[in-house]
């Protein structure tokens, strides 16, 4: 089907009708039109200034820079690091220099005693070391919220050691973050010290975007319940665009996991036999990557990833159960720049576990959500938390009405909590007398937010975690 630019003749009206080699254009304005974009002033000043392949191509005018954030530690996290390291190969193929690309990791799992590779790193059964040359910015303890806001935000003064790397980019500079991680609703983790909560991710964007020290930004997210970091938070007009690897109510998944067993079945290729226990990498971040690996990223769009990438994300939910629903975020009109524009152009010689194009789209290994991931290495005892959430529901809100009120879901658009800061608050409570919430427990913090948009007083939330956590 046509685009709803070429029905009504908005394009060709302002542009010139389209001839048959010009026709090659339609489907550029397709995805114009399936982002929602609507604005016809665009395509009136687009063609009286530049050439059509210019408006839908841009080029970057200024530098290019990249924050990566892998945020766990331990070996059973082993594909968080990995997605990170292999991100960064990308990124350098395509030309970024060490000194525009700050990478935060903490370290541990290249050189771990479990590594039946040491000293290396690789993303896919078959890929090479993506360790290699990654830049140790910010390792260890140094790995945290303080630091990554203070990075964003080029406050050298504020960062707590590392290299001391900031983001010192400029107005016309387009700057690319990619964050994996274990999450929840809405929040992100970090090894040490305090989570990262979408009302500060968003506060810390906003601060950046009123700097004025960039042109456009692009987010990528891979975590538990992504979508609720910026679903019903972010809105239009900070030239931002953002792409989670689920839902805000959905899990995401690892890959490349499995023993080929009859009880274990690897469906696709799996990892080495030496691997066992751990994902080489998780479902989202090695479809972007590896999409990015193959395409051509000088005419192929952020939009265009965005699809492919989440038609190969969620290609096993009806069948297998395994896999999650891409969402994009923000201004959309950003999804029309080039890959390029972020993340350099492909090198010739790249080859960092590149899979060829043909077999991207039906790659099919074993998958496996991330709160469930740990279970390939050891097994954990997840009864109590749930009871006391249960119990804690019972005791706010009656027998009958608990398990209700807990489970409410909100419509799309909205956001998690009514107020953050009441969230925050509630989930220390709540650990303060109940145990710190493990990457299982932390499911349980939508059912915190509820409480939130319930108007339970902090008295009475306190009273009654004591008395829930302690029967």
């Amino acid at each position: 089907m046509n685009s709803l630019f070429l029905k009504k003749g908005i394009f060709e009206a302002h542009c010139g009708i389209l001839a048959t080699y010009g026709r090659k254009h339609v489907r550029g304005t397709t995805n114009i039109s399936n982002a929602g974009i609507k604005n016809e002033k665009m395509f009136a000043q687009a063609c009286s200034s530049r050439s059509i392949s210019q408006f839908l191509i841009q080029k970057t005018k200024g530098t290019k820079w990249a924050v990566l954030v892998a945020r766990s530690n331990g070996w059973t996290n082993y594909r968080h690091q990995a997605d990170v390291c292999h991100a960064y190969q990308i990124l350098k193929a395509g030309g970024l220099k060490d000194e525009n690309i700050i990478v935060f990791m903490y370290d541990d799992i290249a050189n771990n005693t479990e590594n039946p590779k040491p000293g290396a790193i690789i993303n896919n059964p078959h890929g090479h070391d993506v360790y290699k040359g990654v830049p140790k910015d910010y390792v260890g303890e140094d790995v945290n919220a303080n630091n990554f806001y203070n990075v964003l935000l080029a406050n050298k003064s504020g960062v707590i050691g590392g290299s001391g790397k900031v983001l010192k980019s400029g107005p016309n500079d387009h700057i690319f973050i990619y964050y994996t991680d274990h999450g929840a609703a809405g929040f992100i983790t970090m090894p040490s010290g305090e989570s990262i909560y979408a009302d500060d991710l968003f506060n810390v964007l906003k601060k950046k975007h009123a700097s004025g020290m960039y042109d456009r930004l692009v987010f990528y997210l891979e975590a538990c319940e992504s979508g609720s970091m910026f679903d019903g938070i972010f809105h239009k007009g900070l030239n931002i665009y953002a792409i989670t690897a689920s839902k805000p109510d959905e899990n995401s998944f690892g890959t490349y996991c499995g023993d080929g067993t009859p009880d274990d079945p690897c469906f696709g290729q799996c990892p080495p036999p030496e691997f066992k226990g751990v994902c080489l990498g998780d479902l989202f971040s090695v479809a972007w990557m590896e999409d990015s690996d193959v395409q051509d990223r000088k005419i192929n769009s952020l939009h265009g990833q965005y699809s492919r990438v989440a038609k190969r994300t969620a290609a096993n939910l009806t069948h297998h159960n395994y896999g999650s629903h891409v969402q994009e975020y923000g201004d959309k009109v950003v999804s029309f720049d080039p890959l390029a524009a972020y993340m350099g152009e492909t090198s010739k010689n790249h080859s960092h576990d590149s899979v060829d194009a043909k077999s991207f789209s039906t790659l099919s290994s074993r998958n496996v959500d991330q709160r469930s991931a740990e279970l390939f290495y050891m097994f954990t005892k997840r009864s109590q938390v749930d009871n006391n959430v249960k119990h804690l529901g019972e005791l706010l809100f009656g027998v009958e009405k608990g398990n209700e009120v807990l489970h409410t879901v909100r419509r799309a658009g909205q956001p998690l909590v009514d107020n953050w800061d009441c969230l925050k608050s509630y989930v220390k409570i709540f650990e303060a007398h109940c145990g710190r919430l493990t990457v299982y427990g932390r499911k349980h913090v939508r059912s915190i937010a509820k409480i939130c948009n319930a108007g339970i007083t902090s008295e009475k939330m306190d009273a009654m975690s004591a008395q829930a956590c302690s029967s």
